[in-house]
């Protein structure tokens, strides 16, 4: 795990007040819609003081997603799974078995109100998760989410293992973050991933880390409590 201290302007991201931030995982696979219509009632009563902060960790059934600023063709085949239009930023991308979706209702009236330092929570919480498999893993300049380098005899190249789009309302977070565990990555192939042609998808098992789903929440378990504070166990909600 990486152990360096954060940095003061990410400090604010990390609470200890007391007042837990809820951490629950589903078994089997969850609607999307139904996921959705959960996400955007619970962002409504964190606003309203009227229930705590959450994580919700999930997988779904195969399917695509456009964010706002998703581009039609982009879409590349338009029957082969379900598409959802949603309202978090980001392009397309793909949600289905092997990958863990961890949706982050997180109220940021008390972590600094600043949108930029969370993406970057966001994206050092991954980091630091893939860190524990020895997965080497950073950002790109005009990419979002999280790559690796792959390299071999006479050729090198950057996939992507784990994306990010949210959502703000009246400071409170909702979607979240995406990491590919053991996905089919076939089904990547439906779209252009985040508007971004010229790179490709991985996962931890196609890096040849024989991580279970268990091992991979542990990982991001303890990655999250070093960068936005401790969590509780809580019953899923669907």
């Amino acid at each position: 795990m990486l152990a360096e201290p954060l940095s003061p302007s990410l400090q604010k991201l990390r609470l200890d007040d007391g007042r837990p931030v809820e951490w629950a995982v589903s078994k089997g696979y969850v609607d999307y819609a139904a996921a959705e219509a959960f996400m955007e009632a619970r962002v409504a009563a964190i606003a309203a003081g009227e229930a705590n902060e959450m994580v919700w960790l999930l997988e779904h059934p195969p399917l695509y997603t456009a964010g706002v600023s998703s581009k039609d063709d982009d879409l590349l085949d338009a029957g082969r799974f379900p598409v959802h239009r949603t309202g978090r930023g980001g392009q397309f991308t793909y949600h289905g078995p092997g990958q863990r979706v961890a949706y982050v209702m997180l109220d940021l009236n008390r972590r600094g109100k600043d949108v930029r330092c969370f993406v970057r929570g966001l994206e050092l919480w991954l980091i630091g998760a893939l860190d524990t498999f020895g997965v080497k893993a950073d950002i790109r300049p005009g990419r979002v989410g999280v790559w690796v380098e792959r390299k071999g005899a006479g050729w090198s190249r950057e996939d992507k293992i784990a994306a990010i789009g949210v959502k703000v309302r009246k400071w409170v977070s909702f979607h979240g973050i995406s990491l590919n565990v053991e996905p089919d990555l076939d089904h990547f192939g439906g779209i252009v991933p985040c508007g971004i042609q010229e790179h490709g998808v991985t996962s931890l098992v196609d890096l040849g880390v024989l991580a279970t789903m268990d091992e991979a929440d542990e990982a991001l378990r303890r990655s999250f409590d070093r960068i936005f504070g401790a969590a509780v166990e809580a019953p899923a909600p669907l």
